[in-house]
């Protein structure tokens, strides 16, 4: 059977990375940790590390090596959480480990990982049929940073 797996590039601290989101994000876990045993463009053998993740039963693949660019916009990764109390105890962690809030419950992590902590519903909401109700959502998701489910709900309803 075919996989797809997002993979994750860090310059540095890719173990310290990986400690963190899994510590944070339920259902998660370190799967395998391994290096390089042949010498690679970015260094000599075991200075390339790749680990193998769970994040909330995605897979992920994480490695360290030299690299090109650094993380962008362009790839970020979305958790859904089930309460209010779920979304500040996850973004609360990634600001006292030096992440940076963004707009519309986007963070930046302090590796330069951008993550959106969003309610499960508010996909729902936005996709709702009712277009003036979801209008009323995602205008009120444009008026905050940490996103907050009553007031959603609130806008959501009218």
């Amino acid at each position: 059977m075919t996989r797809v797996v997002s993979t994750l590039w860090f310059d540095k601290e890719v173990e310290e990375a990986v400690e963190f989101y899994v510590s944070i994000i339920p259902d998660s876990r370190i799967i395998r940790k391994s290096t390089m045993p042949a010498e690679t463009p970015s260094g000599p053998p075991d200075s390339v590390i790749s680990i193998d993740l769970s994040l909330g039963g995605q897979n992920f693949s994480a490695f360290q090596a030299s690299r090109p660019e650094a993380f962008n916009f362009s790839f970020s990764v979305a958790v859904g959480c089930e309460s209010q109390a779920e979304i500040d105890r996850i973004w609360n962690a990634f600001l006292e480990n030096g992440g940076s809030p963004q707009q519309c419950g986007w963070l930046k992590d302090r590796w330069g990982l951008s993550w959106q902590i969003a309610p499960r519903g508010l996909v729902d909401m936005i996709a709702s049929p009712d277009r003036q109700a979801a209008k009323r959502a995602a205008e009120a998701m444009f008026g905050m940073v940490k996103l907050d489910i009553a007031e959603l709900e609130r806008a959501f309803r009218g």
